[in-house]
């Protein structure tokens, strides 16, 4: 057995979220994701506000994919690359306007980010794809959380759907 056929395979969570130029740098970045890795689901497209401060708003989806690398690799050799390949500018608002963000949310059945289920942005994407993923402090699974978060917010779902390889722009 090659070291590459022993690696274990993980699942990942990954929300993405865009507010500059929102449906195509979702379709790119997507596209791009699935050049790299295999991706097994992919959510609908929600709206939202911007949060934590003014701008356009944003589209949000989540994707689960299944990879080789451990946590920390697969954001500095597969995220971040993505992110400023497609023109992500950090600054130091954490809530300003982006062109692509890639967020890993649930790595191996363990929650990352621990905000997942206080906002609605986040919560109503995993839920689609994750239904019954059980939050570990509640006990509640991913679609009763979703029903409370889009009741409590504004977001909702738009027309948009989000393919593995149709990138909308010439990205390489």
């Amino acid at each position: 057995m090659s070291a590459v056929e022993s690696k274990e395979i993980h699942q990942v969570v990954i929300g993405l979220g865009s507010n500059i130029s929102p449906a195509e740098n979702l379709k790119s970045s997507l596209y791009l994701l699935g050049r790299l890795v295999p991706i097994e689901a992919v959510s609908g497209v929600w709206q939202t506000p911007a949060v934590g401060s003014p701008g356009p708003d944003f589209l949000n989806a989540a994707a689960l994919i299944s990879t080789q690398l451990a946590i920390a690799e697969f954001r500095n050799e597969i995220l971040r690359p993505i992110e400023n390949l497609l023109g992500r500018v950090r600054t130091r608002d954490p809530n300003s306007p982006r062109t692509i963000d890639l967020d890993i949310l649930i790595y191996d059945g363990q929650m990352i980010d621990q905000e997942l289920w206080k906002y609605a942005y986040m919560g109503l994407p995993v839920a689609e794809i994750l239904p019954t993923f059980k939050d570990p402090l509640s006990g509640e699974q991913a679609i009763v959380i979703a029903e409370r978060l889009r009741k409590l917010s504004s977001i909702k779902r738009t027309s948009l759907e989000l393919h593995r390889t149709s990138p909308t722009r010439d990205i390489v």
